[in-house]
Order: structure tokens, then C-alpha cells, then sequence
């Protein structure tokens, strides 16, 4: 599932971001949602979330919710 819609993105959610440094390469980095910061229900580069290491990036897919 993509990470354009704020609604399938849950706190503990195992996903596949996008880091700020890493959007010319689009290497992912894959973690555990801590917090979601976008607050719109949609976003067509990926929610902004903030993982439980304390990265944070948008959600290029949601590996299991």
C-alpha cells in the first residue's frame, strides 16, 4: 500500500519512508511509525511521519499496519 493517505497510516505501523537527504536517490529507510506529523488526510509525495529512531520522512509504502 502507498503512503498517500493519512487514514491506512496508524502509531506502530511498520513502513518505508523517504528521509529529506535521501529524496534524490529515493533510498528508504524502513522503520516503525512513532508519530504522524501531516495533518491533511491525503498528500500526493507520501505523509510526513517521524519514526521510532527519531528519523523522520514521508511514507513511500506501508509494509503492515
Amino acid at each position: 500500500m502507498d503512503g498517500t493517505k493519512r487514514s491506512h497510516i496508524k502509531i506502530g505501523s511498520h513502513v518505508n519512508i523517504v528521509l529529506k537527504e535521501d529524496q534524490r536517490t529515493s533510498d528508504l529507510t524502513e522503520g516503525y511509525v512513532a508519530t504522524i506529523l501531516t495533518k491533511s488526510p491525503n498528500h500526493p509525495h507520501g505523509i510526513k511521519v517521524k519514526l521510532e529512531t527519531g528519523e523522520v520522512g514521508r511514507v513511500k509504502e506501508i509494509l503492515e499496519s
